[in-house]
Parts: structure tokens; C-alpha cells; sequence
């Protein structure tokens, strides 16, 4: 049995002069039921989106992930909505969790997807370096975390899919530490969606043009959220942080300076801008490179930060352009990547850090 769903396919030709924007076809998705699957009390992930169990299937004995959204009107529609965006985004694509297919309860008939079961959030692994006082993770695998995620990113964009709310969160860590994945296509959304775009993702990884309200980004918005991920990975903390969450154009305009009418035109004409214009005046230098000197990180790495970091997404690196810096010139395969064991840290001094995540109307 199967389901019916949507995913991207190539641009459609367009007329002269005329910007291609890419279509959508249905595809099938393999359907199964929940009986064939043994779950685990305890979750892998739980939150108001609903939870992610891990589950043994019966006949092959292979273990996966199976992701429940929370009882809501519209939730199944939603989550096969997420099946299709997760099925374009992985195939032929290893740093995107795999998807199995969906299954359905005998009981309710509700729905829910059945995913590659990976390991620890990336969020955790850094968590548990910080509180354990180890020092931040070496250069060279902060660059192969990045290659990684920069190439999922880029096969992902290529089959015409904005993810829009990658973070630490939303990448997992094979048990081996040799593999990242991209995971939590809940806010995905298609390119040949027409805009206007609403706001969508967590706050301490939304792009600038997100927040100020720009109705039609693209997936640039991606590679900035990526630019914070490097930081994070880099220093163990987010750079962006803003303690109250009020004022999170404010964190990065005063890491970042303000946007003036040559680094970025249609900034000024934002009422951001037009209302704090007099106080923005104040806060023009780029201090990035002072958060992050050449002892923390070299010439080339930087390089690829501010990139990513860049303010205007017309200017801002794309994962494809990213993946062609020298600073990656050396990265050949996955094999470069190993990161840390797990520790064991008590639960009761990690400290609690909340990541809002905004979801889109």
C-alpha cells in the first residue's frame, strides 16, 4: 500500500526574461502499519510538535525512528506534508536523516513517519563538551562537520527544498561520530511555493531578512543558519543569543554592524530600519572577526563564516559556493570526521537553554 504526495521536481521551462521557478509532482511513499513496528517506552524527542520513539521492526528486526505529531486539526495533512519534503530532501543523500516510509495505526488511523534511527542531537554533544569543561572542538573537525552539512544542504536545495529551521536541535550524530544529519523537516517548505513566505524556524538561527519580515527569501536563509551552527561548533555557545527574546536583530547588528545602503540597499527601506535609524548609526563596525581571532580559527575558516554570516542574503554564501573554498579543498569524504564520545554528564548540571522556535502561519 502507498501514499500519495508531493515533491519538487525540475524548473519548468520558462518564457523569455521569465525566472524558473521549479514545479511539483506526486510520488508514491511506501505505507506500512504500526503493528509491524515494536516501540520503546522512552523517547527520543518529545516536544509541542509531538514525539519521536525509537521502534524495532518485527520482520527485519532493523531499528528506526518513528515520529507522532501531536492530535490537531490538520496534523496528518502536515505530516504527510513532512514525508513528501523528507523524501525530495534524502534521496541520494547522506546527511539527511533516511526515510523509511509512513504507517498507520490500525486502531486511529493516524499516521506517523518512520526514519533512520541515528544517534545524539549535535545540541547535546556540544552541551555535554561545555559542562564537562572540555575544550572547544579542533579546527579541522569543525571543517568536517561543516562539509557535511554544507553538502547535505546543497543536494537538499537542489531538489528544490528550504528547510528553514536549521540548529544544533535538527542535526544528528551517528553513533560512530563519523556522520552528521540534517533532521525535522516540520517547517521545510518547497521553492515552487509562491510567496509571500511567513516567519519560520528558532529565533537564535533565523536569518536577518526573516526577521525583518522579507515575504519572499529563499535558501539563503539556510546557509545563515548554518553560519551559526560553525559558530556554535567553534566557541560551544550560540553567537546570537539574545537573553530576552526581544531584541535579536539587535545581537547580530552589534556583532555584525548595521547594514548601510552599500553592504545591503533594502535594508533601509524596512521600518527597523526607518524607525531605530539614529541608534543604528552607532553600531557600523564588524566585530566578527574579534569573536572569533586567528588563534580560534584561521584565515580560510573565517573566510567561510563571515560568508555565511553575511547579512544580505545576495551576498551571503550559497552551501554550493561555500563547498568551493579552499578552506575545504582537503575534504575528500566523511572519513575526516570524527568527533568525540559521548560523556557522561548528570542531568542536573546541564543548564537549560531555551531555543524558541517561531513557527509560520
Amino acid at each position: 500500500m502507498a501514499a500519495c504526495v508531493q515533491q519538487a521536481a525540475a524548473p519548468a521551462a520558462a518564457g523569455a526574461g521569465a525566472a524558473a521557478r521549479p514545479t511539483r509532482k506526486r510520488t508514491r511513499v511506501a505505507m506500512g502499519s504500526t503493528d509491524d513496528y515494536e516501540e520503546e517506552t522512552s523517547c527520543l524527542g518529545a516536544g509541542a510538535f509531538g514525539s519521536v520513539r525509537k521502534a524495532r521492526h518485527r520482520g527485519t528486526g532493523r531499528t528506526v525512528a518513528i515520529k507522532r505529531l501531536a492530535a490537531a486539526d490538520g496534523s496528518q495533512v502536515a505530516l504527510l506534508r513532512e514525508a513528501s519534503l523528507l523524501e525530495a530532501s534524502g534521496r541520494d543523500n547522506p546527511y539527511v536523516v533516511g526515510f523509511h516510509g509512513l504507517a498507520r495505526s490500525p486502531a486511529t488511523m493516524d499516521l506517523c513517519l518512520v526514519m533512520e534511527c541515528v544517534g545524539p542531537s549535535l545540541c547535546d554533544l556540544l552541551l555535554e563538551r561545555r559542562c564537562g569543561g572540555m575544550p572547544p572542538l579542533p579546527e579541522a573537525t569543525v571543517r568536517a562537520v561543516m562539509w557535511q552539512l554544507l553538502t547535505g544542504a546543497k543536494k537538499m536545495h537542489d531538489a528544490h527544498v528550504i528547510h528553514r529551521d536549521i540548529k544544533p536541535d535538527n542535526v544528528l550524530v551517528s553513533d560512530d561520530r563519523t556522520t552528521v544529519k540534517i533532521c525535522d523537516f516540520g517547517l521545510a517548505k518547497y521553492m515552487a511555493e509562491p510567496p509571500p513566505y511567513g516567519t519560520a524556524g528558532s529565533l537564535w538561527y533565523m536569518a536577518p531578512e526573516v526577521l525583518l519580515g522579507k515575504p519572499d527569501y529563499d535558501a539563503l536563509v539556510d546557509t545563515w543558519s548554518l553560519g551559526c551552527v560553525m559558530a556554535e561548533l567553534i566557541d560551544g555557545s550560540p553567537l546570537f543569543m539574545d537573553p530576552n527574546d526581544a531584541g535579536q536583530l539587535d545581537v547580530i547588528f552589534s556583532v555584525l554592524g548595521v547594514p548601510d545602503e552599500t553592504t545591503w540597499p533594502w535594508f533601509s527601506s524596512t521600518e527597523f530600519a526607518t524607525k531605530l535609524k539614529p541608534e543604528l548609526n552607532k553600531k557600523r563596525r564588524n566585530l566578527l572577526r574579534e569573536e572569533f581571532p586567528k588563534k580560534k580559527l584561521s584565515a580560510q575558516g573565517f573566510q567561510v563564516l563571515s560568508g555565511l554570516l553575511t547579512c544580505n542574503p545576495d551576498k551571503r554564501l550559497t552551501a554550493a559556493a561555500a563547498l568551493k573554498h579552499p578552506w575545504f579543498a582537503k575534504m575528500n569524504n566523511a572519513a575526516e570526521l570524527h568527533l568525540p564520545k559521548k560523556q557522561e554528564v548528570p542531568s542536573s548540571t546541564l543548564p537549560k537553554i531555551k531555543r524558541i522556535r517561531v513557527v509560520c502561519p
